[in-house]
């Protein structure tokens, strides 16, 4: 192996990274607030993705224009949901509202089905064509690489700005931190939980737009992105956002390289192997705490 070809499987592997990184992501701003996870994740990058297929291939829709707005309509779709399935629910246990957040991940799922049918769609790159690339040290990367590792620069500044510097960002950290002492001082934690649903809704709507011209898209996608962004959330460490960047990142290194290296057959495999050996060794994640079950950053 050259060292062209591993960086090139490397910079890969970033780019892969940071999808699963913003997926964790939108898996971190519901669990700090409500302390589940969120297993319909996934089916919010599919939903993305395929409005943005929708608005640019069938609509004519140009992509900076249909990139808001698919983020917008999936944040709606987020919102729907806390609503629908999430606000009437009384002191629920979170083994019940895990449970109901991979039933909404099905109807989700079966939704798009009905909608778009099982075929693979994608749309072109937002620059160049699928066979562009840029050349450096002999490696060739993808220009839509870019701009997918630039969503989450993008995505990390934006929450960042929003949760130190805003006063709901704020108001949603107190809820996070103390849900009772935040509804004393006149903080409505409902209010929170359904913005955390259209925060983490509009974070996996981005990604769907973007990571679509690179990998195509499909009904059924959001399950294998969801269990990727999971683990991302795992093994950087739970409610950390600085976890959930490195985490995606490691695993879409990890991806990206043993593909470029290993049969097929060995890639997953091996990749869940070494993840778990890092959780026997790190058991809270890499940057975790033992001390707090929830870390609260963003």
């Amino acid at each position: 192996m050259t060292f062209a070809y591993l960086l090139q499987l490397v910079f890969a592997g970033i780019a892969a990274g940071s999808i699963y990184a913003m997926v964790a992501l939108g898996f971190n701003v519901i669990y700090n607030t409500t302390g589940i996870i969120n297993f319909a994740q996934g089916e919010f990058v599919m939903i993305g993705g395929m409005l943005a297929v929708t608005l640019t291939q069938t609509a004519g829709v140009p992509v900076w224009l249909a990139l808001p707005v698919a983020v917008v309509v999936t944040a709606g779709v987020g919102a729907v949901v806390e609503l629908i399935f999430i606000e009437p629910l009384r002191s629920p246990s979170v083994l019940r509202m895990i449970v109901i957040t991979i039933g909404v991940a099905i109807i989700l799922r079966e939704a798009a089905l009905h909608v778009w049918d099982e075929q693979m769609r994608a749309m072109p790159p937002f620059v160049g064509d699928e066979i562009s690339s840029y050349e450096f040290m002999g490696a060739f990367f993808k220009p839509q690489a870019f701009w997918i590792i630039g969503a989450l620069v993008v995505s990390v500044i934006a929450l960042e700005a929003f949760f130190r510097l805003t006063i709901t960002g704020q108001a949603m950290r107190a809820v996070a931190d103390q849900r009772d002492a935040a509804a004393l001082v006149g903080i409505a934690p409902k209010r929170m939980v359904l913005l955390s649903f259209v925060v983490a809704a509009g974070l996996g709507g981005l990604a769907g737009v973007v990571v679509t011209p690179d990998t195509q898209i499909a009904y059924n996608v959001g399950t294998e992105l969801a269990i990727w962004g999971f683990l991302a959330m795992v093994i950087g460490g739970l409610g950390s956002a600085a976890g959930a960047i490195a985490g995606g990142l490691l695993i879409g290194v990890m991806l990206k390289v043993a593909d470029g290296m290993l049969p097929p057959d060995y890639r997953t495999g091996l990749v869940f192997v070494l993840l778990l050996v890092l959780l026997a060794v790190r058991p809270t994640g890499i940057l975790g705490s033992r001390a707090r079950a929830r870390l609260r950053e963003f």
